[in-house]
């Protein structure tokens, strides 16, 4: 994402990749299977638990959360989008 904008600009977001040091209120690049598999996405961690995590990443919808794996990348499972 780095210098994809015009004249270099730097990606907006800064994201946690690191599963281990997961806390509600960062940032992460997740991942959804199915039709979206490749596509990237934001979205802020609500909840961080032992073997998965609760999204935030619809800004259409800010009250809808999407389970995670907890992994560097998170996975959605497409029929939670």
């Amino acid at each position: 994402m780095q210098g994809m904008g015009e004249g270099g600009e730097t990606c907006p977001f800064e994201f946690n990749f690191d599963e281990k040091t997961f806390k509600v209120g960062d940032t992460v690049s997740f991942r959804v299977n199915g039709s979206l598999e490749g596509f990237p996405f934001a979205g802020t961690l609500t909840e961080v638990h032992e073997d998965y995590v609760l999204i935030a990443g619809d800004p259409q919808d800010p009250d809808k959360r999407y389970r995670g794996t907890r992994e560097s990348r998170p996975q959605v499972d497409y029929t939670e989008i």
